[in-house]
This record gives structure tokens, sequence and C-alpha cells, in this order.
């Protein structure tokens, strides 16, 4: 893929609309009869240990804390409607710390919600929800930082952080904007209900069109879902050092048999090679020698350096090692995930260029808004990992721009259970180009998906590999 080819979209062009100017929010318009208001909103926590723990980036999670939000708005015609958001807060990905505590860093994150609940209950202006959320999300990050001072944290709340924070908030807006008017969400982003076109946040190369142009308003039938082999996660029975004894399987053939797996994602460490070459080798040896008793012929690996990788050439070193030791191992690979540092203005000498013309490269937690998608697109990275935990109103934007610069486009999990789920899948089901959906749940938390399987056994019951996301299909977000 020719970076520099296609659209005459760039970073500047981007920062001269309304992502990089909220300001342009105050601007004086006719409110359109479905806008909302929002009229009150609250949020609590639920808190599940895992039943195995999960490694990745060098860390280990062994719990999971979601935020779950609800919210009541009206419409400028008078409609009230309620309105539901889930999402793991997850502080071991979002705000990594070598100088502070779990605890601190989830106590931040908490402080930091109930600040943000403040000021989304507070904010009284009528809109689309992404106008909502788009007016709101410098104020929250003004937030974090006010958080920050106040907490005397030794390392401020990063602005990754404080959108996975916000994104139950948001997610629950959006929800009680479909109920609404009675529709999925995916059929609330066009002129019908939105007063502005993408040009209003994206700049002029998307004047004219709406981010209904880039999503579907339907979800795909059925698609594969993907499989997360930890760092900590048996591959043999060798592996098993102390067997969890619930009924659920413990190794990766079980897995595979259990679940009918045909998409495996491999947790890697970054800086051993020879620990990350002879991991990949021997999932695939052990995934091929159970894909032929099932007579399975097609099946993919991504792989996930969790951006520990120290610069390209240890990625380049990796796929030509992995090349020469595993042939066909090699080919099943369908993309690279985050390999080097999330901070790309920092590390802008960590290009991706090379390695992106061997495998699609894509970034996750550099994902933090437009510019540093425009940014990694000039660093050579060719994809873009999307998430629910990100914020819905942020994840469609992106995908507008993933899209019109064709850009390979994933959705990642945070191991996200019940609702979040329902969200992530959501997204992974309507965004054009993404082949399938993660989920780490049922792996680690499957206490927190209870009573969900009835309700959607297609995306709760996997069997073949896929799930049935033609389920997805409710009012708003669909999940409650």
């Amino acid at each position: 893929m020719n970076m520099n080819s296609g659209s005459s979209l760039t970073r500047r062009s981007l920062l001269g609309g309304a992502v990089g100017f909220p300001t342009l929010f105050q601007i004086i318009r006719a409110a359109k009869p479905t806008d909302i208001r929002v009229e009150n909103i609250n949020h609590t926590y639920e808190q599940y240990k895992y039943r195995v723990p999960i490694k990745f980036g060098g860390r280990v999670q062994d719990e999971t804390i979601l935020i779950n939000v609800n919210c009541t708005v009206r419409t400028v015609g008078g409609k009230v409607s309620k309105g539901f958001g889930s999402m793991p807060l997850s502080n071991v990905w979002s705000f990594p710390s070598h100088s502070m505590s779990y605890d601190t860093t989830l106590g931040a994150m908490k402080a930091l919600a109930g600040r943000i609940s403040t000021i989304t209950g507070n904010y009284k202006e009528t809109g689309h929800p992404i106008d909502i959320n788009c007016a709101l999300q410098p104020e929250y990050l003004k937030a974090a930082a006010e958080v920050s001072r106040d907490l005397k944290l030794t390392e401020p709340i990063p602005n990754l952080c404080t959108i996975v924070t916000a994104s139950a908030f948001d997610a629950a807006i959006h929800d009680a904007f479909g109920k609404a008017h009675g529709l999925n969400c995916y059929r609330t982003y066009d002129s019908g209900f939105m007063s502005h076109d993408l040009g209003h946040y994206l700049g002029p190369t998307f004047k004219g069109e709406y981010v209904s142009q880039y999503v579907s308003r339907d979800p795909k039938p059925r698609m594969p879902m993907y499989h997360l082999v930890g760092a900590l996660d048996a591959i043999t029975d060798a592996d098993v050092k102390e067997r969890v004894h619930d009924g659920l399987p413990e190794t990766l053939p079980e897995w595979i048999r259990y679940n009918g797996l045909t998409n495996f994602k491999i947790k890697l460490n970054g800086d051993h090679l020879d620990e990350d070459i002879n991991r990949v080798v021997t999932v695939d040896r052990v995934a091929t020698e159970t894909q032929i008793q099932r007579r399975v012929k097609q099946w993919v690996y991504s792989l996930d350096f969790n951006e520990k990788c120290p610069n390209e050439d240890y990625l380049l070193d990796f796929l030509r090692l992995l090349k020469e030791k595993a042939p066909a191992g090699y080919e099943k690979v369908q993309y690279v995930e985050q390999p080097t540092s999330r901070d790309l203005k920092t590390h802008r000498d960590q290009d991706m260029h090379r390695a992106a013309k061997l495998k699609p490269v894509v970034i996750d937690e550099a994902l933090t808004d437009i510019e540093n998608l425009m940014l990694s697109r000039e660093m050579g990275y060719s994809g873009a990992a999307l998430k629910a935990c990100k914020q819905q109103s942020q994840a469609m934007l992106e995908a507008a721009v993933g899209e019109k610069h064709r850009m390979f486009l994933c959705v990642q999990d945070l191991t996200c259970p019940g609702a979040s789920l329902i969200h992530s899948a959501s997204v992974s089901a309507r965004v054009p180009g993404v082949a399938a959906i993660e989920a780490n749940s049922r792996q680690y938390v499957p206490v927190a998906n209870k009573g969900w399987e009835v309700r959607f056994p297609g995306i709760f019951i996997v069997k073949d590999g896929t799930m049935d996301t033609s389920e997805l299909t409710g009012v708003g977000l669909g999940a409650v």
C-alpha cells in the first residue's frame, strides 16, 4: 500500500476541522427534533476475578472491573429515553505504570469517572451523540489532568486511559439515542439524524459524507472469532501447572475442539526474539496437528507484541526467522499489532514502512485520536485496531478515516464480557473489511457472561469458530 497515495486528507487538513477545534461545536445552529439532551447520568462498578490470569505487555491481570453507566436523555421533541453502557476499565492496559501500584491507577480511573459523570450530566446542549462526545472530549482530558494533580500522581493519566474511562458514558448516550428513535444505533448515523456531515469533524475531504457511508446499517450475518493465546496460557498438557477443573478447556487443542476455532491471536514478549519465535512455532505446530485431526484446512494468526519490540528491525528479524522455521505458519499471519511504543510522537524513528510491505501492521494502544491515526500512516503503519473501549463516537470517525485511506481495519477486545462484548461485536460486524471478532471473556472471566448466553446464544455459545452476528439488531446498542 502506498501510504502517500489516494485522498489528499492529511493531519494538517484534519486539524482544520472540528476535531482540532472544539469551539466549533459552539456555532449556533437550529436543533433537529431528533437531537437529545442528557437529563441524568450515573455509574456503578462490578468486579470479577479471572479464572486464570492473562499476561500482556509484560504485565499480569487477574481481575476485571466493569464500569456500568445508566443515563436518561430527552429529545428536542420531548421524548424521554434511557440508555446503558458498560466497559472494563482495564487500568493494566490503559494506564501501565512503573512507579504506581495497580490500586493507585485504578483509583485514579475511578476518580476520573466521577468527574466525567459530573461533566456529562452538566452538559445541557442538544445534539447527536457524536456531537456531544466531541464537545465533551476536551473537558474529559482537562479533568484527567486535574485528577492527576489532585491525587499527586507520579505519572499523569494518559489520554488512552481517559478515553477508556469515558467510553461507557459515550456508549450509554448512543444507546439512549437509538432507543429514543426505536432504532439500532447504526441506523442513526446519516443526514436524517446528524446535523453535521463528516467534513465538520474531519475536514473538507469528507464534505457531504456521513458515517453511514462507512459503516453498515445491518451486521454481517456471521463472523469468525479470534481466540487469545496469552503469554501464560497452556499450549499443551505439559504446560499445565495446576488444572482449574471448572469444566472449561485448559490447553490450546482443548479450546480448538471446544469452540471449533480457526482464528488465533498470539501474545508475544517483543524483547526475547528466540522465545517469540519458539512460541509461534509451537502454537503453529500444535494448531496444525489439531486442525489436521479435525480435517480443517484454513486458519489464521494475528501477532500482538503489545508495543514491546525495541524497533522495526526486531519485527523484521522475527518475520524473517518465522518464515524460515515455519513457512506455512508465516503465511497464516493475518496481521501484526502494535509492535513498538504507543507514543508515536516521541518515537518517530520507529516507523513500519518495511514491515508493512510484508504483513499489515496496525496501531492499537497508539490510536487515541484522529491525529495519531494519520501520524501512524506517515510512519508506515498500514492498519488500525478499532476498539469499543475507545468510545463509540471516536470509533465511527476513525473507521471513516481508515476506510477512506483503505487501511487494514480490525476490532480488538478488552476481555469484554456481557453488554461490552455485544458492543464490541457490533462494531466488528458493521465496519466493512473487519474479518473477525475477538472475544476473550469466555476464556478468562466467563462468570461475567452468565445469563447472556440465553439472550444472545449466537454470541456467547460458539461451537463452529464463528459468532452469529445476525442477532445484533436490537434498538440502541442492542444489549439491553
